[in-house]
């Protein structure tokens, strides 16, 4: 059941990659199209500094972005805790179910962005995650090696 808990994890590094190359996409014609705005930048500039000076609807992938690298640095260690101890099949639904729900939470604020769905999404798979690390706590706290077998 190992490779199976790590797929889902796999799929949402392999989707982060598609953010960064849609944000990517997105962003420099639009910067190419504010080079008036960009032209006494200071040094050093970040991505926030693009933040009024290309389009909203732009930044919004950017946004995203950001996002996958915040909470899912805590779903990958937890998909690797019981993908170790033990995944069971409860374990690798949840961890698919918040991928999926990442995904459309990616999706829905690259494009429309309604922040109260978009919140949706987010408590939605802030509660997978929730299950699964309570499940890796689980599994490591009450791990019992007298358990397996000879």
């Amino acid at each position: 059941m190992q490779a199976q808990m790590l797929a889902p994890a796999a799929v949402l590094v392999v989707w982060s990659l598609v953010m960064l190359f849609w944000m990517a996409g997105t962003r420099f014609p639009a910067m190419k199209a504010a080079a008036g705005n960009l032209a006494n930048a200071r040094p050093g500039g970040r991505g926030q500094d693009l933040e009024g000076v290309v389009p909203d609807k732009v930044n919004w992938k950017a946004h995203n972005y950001a996002h996958l690298m915040e909470q899912p640095t805590i779903f990958y260690p937890t998909v690797i805790i019981l993908a170790i101890m033990g995944a069971s099949a409860i374990d690798v639904l949840f961890a698919w179910i918040y991928v999926a729900l990442r995904i459309v939470h990616s999706v829905w604020q690259a494009t429309v962005n309604k922040v109260s769905v978009r919140f949706l999404f987010f408590v939605l798979s802030t509660i997978a995650l929730i299950v699964l690390a309570l499940r890796a706590v689980w599994a490591t706290l009450f791990f019992d090696p007298g358990a397996l077998p000879v």
